[in-house]
């Protein structure tokens, strides 16, 4: 990354904190400070995916095995073994790169629909397990009785306001990493690999090897989304490793926009709002959402950002 643009995004960066704290103070009501914290799973999430949907040209159809993985990972860590949240983190990050890099090595050999297919095949293993070993994950009921919240730089996560600036916090970390890694040189070959991948092999690049690492890369971080879910629920579900997760993911993508970097992070706000919404307003709200996303998908026929993007351009042609 060019000196010039790592400055620039780390002014963005500070921004965004400082927004972080002030909104308390503005904004009492604890609707959004419980938005914010969702937001902030969504966005890493949703980001996440996108390091391989938009960037790699790599559609996973079961991404939610690693924010589901590392949602129980982090969890039973916490239930189980009582370590420190820290600790806790680093055995769901390594869990989930450990299943991206098996998962990976098989899924990446192969092209488009197959690869899409495979992943959410190995998704639903792990719900599977998840739901039939009912004596470490709780079934179908969830990991119940909730976690342990040890404090953590003085922060106390079973308080509200605590796990909003923990959560915010941490969404704008993970999103400025995965930007540094999408500048970085790695970053421009992930881009050379999704374009042209037989040319990329001309030039001795191991294109293979590219995709695994935004493999892992993306259940890395999306296995951070699944930690900050299990702060907020106390636990961890099966739907978390759903294959409708997964679906949600690839919504909020669609509706933020591909190809600008904060477009998921937009696509989560907008589909969680929706969301919430909808389900105060008609207990139809499969049939409501969709109804939702089709009118987006038709109206921009692009993501949001995406569709803001083109005009821009367009606009700084004509001028």
């Amino acid at each position: 990354m060019k000196p010039q643009g790592m400055r620039r995004d780390l002014l963005w960066a500070l921004m965004a904190l400082l927004f972080i704290g002030l909104l308390p103070v503005l904004v009492k009501s604890p609707i959004v400070i419980d938005f914010v914290i969702r937001l902030a799973a969504f966005g890493i999430f949703a980001t996440s995916l996108n390091l391989l949907v938009g960037y790699g040209g790599m559609v996973s159809f079961g991404h939610a095995m690693f924010f589901g993985g590392g949602a129980y990972a982090f969890a039973l860590t916490l239930q189980k073994l009582s370590w420190s949240i820290p600790a806790a983190m680093l055995v769901a990050i390594v869990f989930s790169a450990l299943l991206a890099f098996v998962v990976g090595a098989i899924c990446v050999r192969l092209k488009e629909i197959y690869f899409s297919f495979l992943s959410l095949a190995f998704q639903m293993l792990l719900h599977s397990i998840i739901i039939t070993w009912t004596s470490l994950t709780g079934g179908d009921q969830g990991l119940m009785g909730g976690i342990p919240r040890p404090p953590i730089l003085g922060l106390n996560l079973a308080d509200p306001q605590h796990l909003y600036a923990f959560s915010a916090t941490l969404a704008v970390l993970c999103l400025l990493l995965m930007r540094y890694v999408l500048q970085s040189p790695y970053g421009f070959t992930l881009r050379m690999v999704r374009d042209n991948p037989e040319r990329a092999r001309f030039l001795g690049i191991n294109v293979w090897r590219v995709k695994l690492y935004a493999f892992m890369l993306a259940g890395v971080f999306a296995s951070i989304g699944g930690v900050v879910m299990a702060l907020f629920v106390s636990g961890a579900f099966p739907d978390f490793a759903y294959w409708s997760m997964s679906g949600e993911a690839v919504f909020m993508i669609m509706m933020g926009g591909v190809h600008v970097f904060l477009g998921p992070l937009l696509g989560a706000g907008l589909l969680l709002m929706f969301n919430d919404v909808i389900t105060r307003t008609t207990e139809y709200h499969g049939l409501a959402l969709g109804v939702v996303v089709l009118l987006f998908a038709l109206g921009f026929r692009k993501g949001v950002l995406d569709f803001v993007l083109q005009q821009w351009q367009r606009r700084s042609a004509s001028s």
